[in-house]
């Protein structure tokens, strides 16, 4: 079973003492490729500092932002799930987990990222700044990800659970055999509507709930049946499943 989640827009600073980013290292080693050229693409847009403001859409106090870029190849790195940070990682608490299910959680984390595609939980990665509509020169992120990621998520075996935001799942279109997981609200009349920010804090809480408690579920009925005994609101619904705030 796998977790597939939205990056943060926001990364938590340093990283562990005369470390650097080796790509080798990081999971889905199929997309080396394409990452070293992303990679490349933001160190040359790295090299002025107006263009850098301009396709990041950074504001003047984030001139920082591009100190970051231009480093990424050397400064320190930390796991993945420690360096994202925000309302979803923040709910999802990575670093107060016990060990047994922050290890669970980097095996089945996965976070889609601009930069590096797919990463594992455990993958050690610099902090950046690139967002999904961010501006490279001559490189279109979405066209340079899409059938690639879309492909690597097809070759997944087991079960694969797609919390990311829609733009996110523009940079790769979830295969049929991957599910939707939605955060819904539901009015008097059984409506349901998709909330917005609450989502985030919704979709961190579900994942740590999954992580605490270490199964890895083959199927969404073995899914469905441990929720009903969390006390979780989750339904199947016509694009895959509803996580109920």
């Amino acid at each position: 079973m796998l977790l597939l989640l939205p990056p943060s827009e926001t990364k938590r600073d340093g990283g562990v003492d005369a470390s650097a980013l080796d790509l080798a290292a990081l999971s889905f080693a199929s997309l080396t490729p394409h990452r070293k050229l992303v990679i490349a693409g933001l160190k040359g847009l790295s090299r002025s500092v107006g263009g850098s403001m301009e396709a990041l859409s950074l504001g003047p106090t984030q001139r920082g932002e591009v100190d970051r870029n231009r480093a990424v190849s050397r400064s320190p790195v930390m796991p993945v799930l420690e360096r994202y940070t925000g309302v979803l990682f923040d709910a999802l608490g990575a670093g107060s987990l016990t060990a047994p299910s922050r290890e669970f959680a980097g095996e089945h984390l996965v976070v889609h990222s601009a930069l590096f595609g797919l990463l594992g939980g455990n993958d050690l990665i610099p902090a950046y700044r690139l967002s999904h509509d961010s501006r490279l020169p001559g490189l279109s992120l979405r066209r340079h990800w899409r059938d690639t990621i879309t492909a690597t998520l097809a070759l997944e075996p087991g079960l694969v659970l797609d919390l990311r935001s829609d733009s996110y799942a523009a940079l790769g279109p979830a295969p049929s055999s991957v599910v939707p997981v939605r955060v819904v609200s539901q009015d008097s009349r059984g409506r349901r509507v998709a909330l917005s920010h609450a989502n985030k804090a919704g979709k961190g809480s579900f994942i740590r709930a999954v992580v605490e408690a270490g199964v890895d579920h083959a199927s969404v009925d073995s899914l469905l049946q441990w929720a009903g005994t969390a006390g979780i609101r989750l339904e199947r619904a016509e694009a895959g499943l509803d996580l109920l705030a």
